[in-house]
């Protein structure tokens, strides 16, 4: 495999987008799947327009539901602009599935048997820029006085492996499960999506890297929010859903409407 040092062109944009930077809200929202794209360098690691379009490659309906709550809280966004197939940015440079050679039952063999070199590409042109652009929000965020409250936000295809889930909602979290306690009991009120602790992943699956590595880190209070897909496959879903998560989050914290 070519080792990419020169991974990103001009022409494929920056790795790291924002929105509503100065939004007033303390929760700071993060999207790590935002995108399909893949840096052009890359080609289409082997795999068929139908692959590169589905779940493998990001989170479908994710980043408009992000900015749906960005704009109903006034919080401020952080999301990834390539494919989680290019380097999974909630997963740490050691882990396996960070540059997957396999995601579910697709072979991915333009991520088989890549180089160090190749790998150090993607970590320092995709993964560091994205980490550190949490981090430097965050230190600024508290720099000057303000606090920052840790929310991602998925999706997740409705069948994995040829398993159906029912469940419709994920409030997940690593040790620190104060916030998604609180959002879980609302959701239990509400009773309006089928919503479950830690489904349909959890801390087991190394899906709550983002939350470590910037909300247990800097004792942040933090939560991941999981949406199956087909709910938010259409702007009505989506709109409906942003609302449904904002009001949980508005209600958890304690934040007047």
């Amino acid at each position: 495999m070519f080792d990419q040092s020169q991974l990103l062109a001009e022409a494929d944009g920056e790795p790291v987008s924002y929105a509503n930077v100065h939004g007033s809200s303390d929760i700071l929202l993060i999207c790590e799947h935002a995108s399909r794209k893949l840096p052009a360098s890359l080609g289409t690691l082997g795999l068929s327009a139908e692959a590169l379009a589905a779940h493998i490659a990001w989170d479908p309906g994710a980043l408009d539901v992000a900015r749906r709550i960005s704009s109903l809280l006034d919080a401020a966004l952080v999301f990834q602009n390539f494919s989680r197939l290019a380097y999974d940015c909630n997963r740490p440079p050691e882990a396996t599935d960070a540059m997957p050679a396999k995601s579910e039952v697709f072979e991915i063999s333009g991520n088989a048997g890549l180089s160090a070199g190749a790998r150090a590409a993607r970590i320092d042109c995709i993964y560091e820029p994205f980490r550190s652009a949490i981090a430097t929000t965050i230190r600024n965020r508290k720099a000057s006085g303000r606090q920052t409250v840790l929310v991602t936000v998925h999706s997740f295809t409705p069948v994995y492996k040829g398993v159906v889930r029912d469940v419709e909602v994920g409030i997940l979290h690593d040790v620190d499960r104060r916030l998604a306690d609180q959002m879980l009991d609302h959701a239990g009120r509400k009773r309006r999506f089928e919503t479950r602790r830690n489904e349909p992943y959890g801390p087991a699956d190394g899906v709550t890297h983002t939350l470590k590595e910037h909300g247990l880190a800097n004792g942040l209070l933090n939560v991941m929010i999981e949406i199956r897909n087909d709910l938010i496959k259409n702007e009505a879903g989506q709109e409906v859903m942003a609302g449904f998560l904002a009001g949980l989050i508005r209600e958890s914290l304690s934040i007047p409407a």
